[in-house]
């Protein structure tokens, strides 16, 4: 093609994302049976990010089955699967867990007795792959299958010495170790990380409320992080608006990315991670901890991390408050959207914008 050529058509398909108004339904689309109105995902592509990290969102991915309204409060976390498979945890029911496929259609849904599990975590143990939730509604971490069959739960550490009362538990993020270790982030109670070993047993708990390098001001999600020489805990220290890295004994080691929109939950994809900020947008960082991307920045500040916005404000692309996230194998990122009524977007790598070439 010449750079004429190339120049004539990328020139008004840039134009036309920008600007193009919300469509509510696309004749002839693969996704064009439209979403119900008050569960409406992104139904205009938008073009964002930068470099090698320029993303294209699908519109109206999140197609919603026959028996449903709505999703429900997408106040949860987000993983996937070898095979593809992406999994929502849930806020309201009837399921826990929702399951789509990449092409946007729900395939399935369990945990009907887990409703309300926030930060999850998917782990392979020799072959199989285990889903790993801190519960917040039930107070406690659970392991199971990814049919939801229950491996496991380990309840509110009173050992640890941290709490008088259950009440003032409320786990958020989940990682595991590479020995099976499993780490739990206590995000919306007493802002500390307990650690159990591989046979659910406390071990001890690091962190504690505080500005402090090491404490934290909602330790709100955490993931191993094996970009490094050696695996270490990276924990999103959400009102402190950092990340911060621990080795596996809960030792600190340095505060790495900071001045972030309140960040909640994190996913890896080589050398970079995706960060679902609550404050309107997705973060992505290098592997030197920098922020070298960023998706669906919300210039509405009233529209931030609320789940409050009613959909007829929702634009496309745009996001109010990112809760969940997570990358696939090839690099697209999936954020659940805190919203009462529900919103999933898709996000697909393009790799690098095309460059319209002067004459």
């Amino acid at each position: 093609m010449t750079p004429q050529f190339l120049k004539a058509i990328w020139l008004p398909l840039a134009a036309a994302l920008v600007l193009a108004p919300a469509a509510r339904g696309h004749e002839g689309d693969d996704h064009a049976q439209p979403a119900p109105r008050d569960a409406r995902g992104v139904t205009e592509e938008v073009i964002a990010g930068d470099g090698a990290n320029t993303y294209q969102s699908v519109r109206n991915w999140c197609q919603m089955p026959a028996d449903r309204k709505n999703l429900g409060a997408t106040h949860g976390g987000v993983v996937v699967d070898k095979a593809g498979s992406i999994y929502f945890s849930m806020d309201q029911g009837p399921q826990g867990i929702l399951v789509y496929g990449a092409d946007g259609k729900m395939q399935r849904g369990f945990a009907e007795k887990f409703i309300g599990m926030h930060g999850l975590c998917l782990n392979e143990e020799e072959g199989v792959e285990y889903i790993y939730a801190a519960h917040l509604a039930g107070k406690q971490a659970v392991k199971m299958t990814t049919d939801g069959k229950v491996v496991w739960t380990i309840p509110i550490p009173m050992e640890s010495g941290n709490y008088k009362e259950a009440k003032q538990y409320s786990p958020t993020g989940i990682a595991v170790g590479p020995d099976g270790t499993v780490y739990v982030a206590d995000g919306y109670g007493q802002n500390w990380v307990h650690v159990f070993d591989k046979n659910q047993k406390y071990v001890k708990s690091f962190g504690g409320k505080g500005k402090e390098p090491g404490q934290f001001t909602t330790c709100h999600g955490i993931a191993l992080d094996k970009r490094g020489p050696k695996p270490l805990l990276l924990v999103c220290d959400r009102e402190n608006r950092r990340l911060q890295h621990f080795d596996l004994d809960g030792n600190f080691v340095a505060v790495v990315t900071e001045n972030l929109r309140r960040p909640c939950s994190i996913s890896f994809h080589g050398d970079h991670v995706a960060i679902a900020e609550l404050e309107g947008r997705v973060a992505i960082i290098d592997g030197a901890n920098k922020v070298v991307a960023t998706l669906g920045d919300n210039p509405e500040k009233k529209q931030w991390a609320t789940n409050r916005n009613p959909p007829e404000v929702w634009k496309e692309g745009i996001f109010n408050a990112p809760h969940g996230i997570s990358y696939d194998q090839d690099g697209n990122i999936y954020v659940e959207d805190w919203n009462t009524s529900g919103r999933l977007y898709k996000f697909n790598k393009v790799g690098e914008k095309p460059q319209a070439r002067a004459d």
